[in-house]
């Protein structure tokens, strides 16, 4: 049975089919490098618009929801350095209906940002004069934008096809520019460019309390923050997990909160006051279609717009990278738990999920159809993002109760209440992403349980050794959950009915989630069926060839 102590094997004793290639720096990297990406080029501009200077607010909110998370992930990653992580721990605590689930959530949100990341590098390159054919007026991909998508999907595929280390190194080498550069304008724009009346001229929440919830989920502050997890993935890489995935993972969201929360201070405080003098909802200048490059041009510094054009190319290009990384972590966490086919979880001679990086740059070549924009697909992947992150604060819970005596490098401080806390604060972020946002994300559930659960039932049918055991009992809670949030967001305000007011609403989804959460840890799997699930990974998560 699971011991106390897991103490990590040394890379060359790993009995896993991956590579323990990555050091502290190389996990952080991959995190900073997720969340440092298209979100910071347009994140401060949207979120101006949704709730005026009162952004800076949502932007705190959004940060301090993300520690929550991450300091709940910090400990389970430390407790269990496996790949695809966020996939596998509501399946030790739950079985394998709430694990097939919130393995589908996972591999859906990693899937589809890499498509996202293409689109915001083919935006920001319409400036120039021989990209300005990639996209219509409306900012959707043209045929030839949809060709130069899909080369760009495939250039991040090739780079993941050369190894671990390999992404570790380019990735470790675009993080350090991407750093660089929002600080750097932070610092330049700021120079000469504060006026300070910017905040209260107008009117500092011009939409209330109301804008500023809603800034949080559909105006990319959530998306801009997400990627901590990144490390968690690649967790079966590390070659010390339970020292450096706690570290890697705090660190990366106390340092892209603090870049985006200066970003968006400064650009508010940088506006000409034309831009903003018809009301925050009509924010408006020069060249706002790249928002960051177009102010620099507006207040003067052409230099620095050229360099950010430039960078429009790296950001979203290195995070694009490390999420088709972590596509094909998540798939081969799936097989590995018998969700998935086992072609998942086959890795070439250079420890490489080859098939699942196959499917990832397949997947996100469809997502162009459905989702041609960038605008279009951020809403959808920050739902299912923190639909994704949900599930650890359960699995955390259950695991306090049932399994106090395992090793924990990281120990989460009042851990009995901030586990129920940040599932909350999860719930909240996806509530306020709306209804028109929701009632799609639906869809996309019903088709993973559709693909999903057709090959468990025929694993289970064909009598294959790895069937996964839907464990329907210890997951009995999870069709209230995720009916129950879509039926509150379909009555409430957040592009709903408008039938439960704001507040009311919110105190709805806290008493709701409370509710969920408890009954989730009452239910959950005996400790003897946590324990073989997890053995059943260090056991069997054995190389194939």
């Amino acid at each position: 049975m699971v011991s106390v102590d897991q103490s990590v094997p040394e890379a060359t004793k790993d009995p896993s089919g991956l590579r323990r290639d990555v050091g502290l720096i190389g996990l952080m990297w991959a995190s900073v490098g997720s969340i440092i990406g298209s979100g910071w080029l347009y994140g401060a501009h949207d979120a101006a618009i949704q709730a005026g200077p009162s952004a800076i607010i949502s932007w705190v909110i959004g940060a301090i929801a993300i520690v929550l998370l991450a300091l709940v992930h910090a400990e389970l990653g430390g407790m269990f350095p496996v790949a695809g992580g966020t996939a596998r721990y509501p399946h030790y605590a739950f079985g394998g209906l709430a694990g097939m689930s919130f393995g589908w959530f996972s591999w859906l949100q990693a899937a589809t940002v890499a498509p996202i990341e293409v689109e915001a590098m083919i935006g920001y390159a319409g400036h120039w004069s021989w990209a300005k054919h990639f996209q219509h007026a409306d900012k959707t991909l043209t045929t030839s934008g949809l060709l130069v998508a899909v080369v760009l999907m495939a250039v991040f595929v090739g780079v993941n096809f050369f190894g671990v280390r390999v992404l570790a190194h380019t990735n470790s080498a675009a993080t350090w520019w991407k750093i660089a550069v929002p600080l750097g304008a932070i610092f330049v724009v700021a120079v000469g460019n504060f006026h300070p009346a910017n905040f209260h001229s107008e009117s500092f929440a011009p939409f209330g309390a109301k804008g500023v919830l809603t800034a949080i989920s559909t105006s990319g502050i959530i998306f801009a923050l997400l990627g901590f997890e990144q490390a968690i993935q690649l967790a079966g890489e590390s070659r010390n997990p339970k020292r450096d995935l706690p570290r890697a993972t705090l660190g990366s969201v106390a340092i892209g909160a603090v870049i985006y929360i200066l970003l968006q201070v400064v650009f508010i405080a940088a506006l000409p006051h034309a831009a903003f003098a018809n009301g925050w909802a009509h924010l408006a200048f020069k060249g706002d279609s790249g928002p960051w490059a177009g102010l620099a041009t507006v207040v003067g510094l052409g230099w620095l717009a050229i360099v950010l054009y430039l960078d429009a190319i790296i950001s979203p290009g290195g995070t694009g990278l490390i999420y088709t990384t972590a596509t094909s972590r998540v798939s081969y966490g799936l097989a590995k738990n018998g969700y998935a086919p086992k072609i998942f979880a086959k890795t070439d001679a250079r420890g490489v999920p080859w098939f699942g990086l196959i499917m990832s740059f397949v997947t996100g070549v469809i997502c162009f159809l459905p989702f041609p924009s960038w605008h279009k697909l951020v809403g959808f992947i920050t739902s299912a993002s923190v639909l994704m992150y949900a599930g650890a604060p359960l699995a955390y819970g259950v695991f306090a109760d049932k399994l106090p005596r395992l090793e924990r490098p990281y120990r989460l401080p009042a851990g009995k209440v901030i586990s129920p806390l940040s599932f909350v604060v999860a719930n909240l972020i996806i509530y306020w992403a709306g209804w028109d946002t929701l009632w799609r994300l639906g869809v996309a559930i019903i088709l993973g349980y559709l693909l999903l659960g057709t090959y468990a039932w025929y694993a289970t049918a064909s009598e294959a050794p790895d069937a996964p055991r839907l464990d329907f009992r210890a997951a009995q809670w999870l069709p209230v959950y995720l009916v129950g949030m879509g039926v509150i967001s379909w009555q409430g305000g957040f592009g709903g009915q408008g039938n439960i007011p704001l507040w009311w609403d919110i105190l709805l989804i806290a008493v709701f989630s409370i509710g969920i959460y408890y009954w989730a840890r009452a239910t959950s799997s005996t400790v003897e069926d946590i324990e073989r699930s997890i053995d059943e990974v260090v056991i069997t998560d054995a190389p194939a060839h």
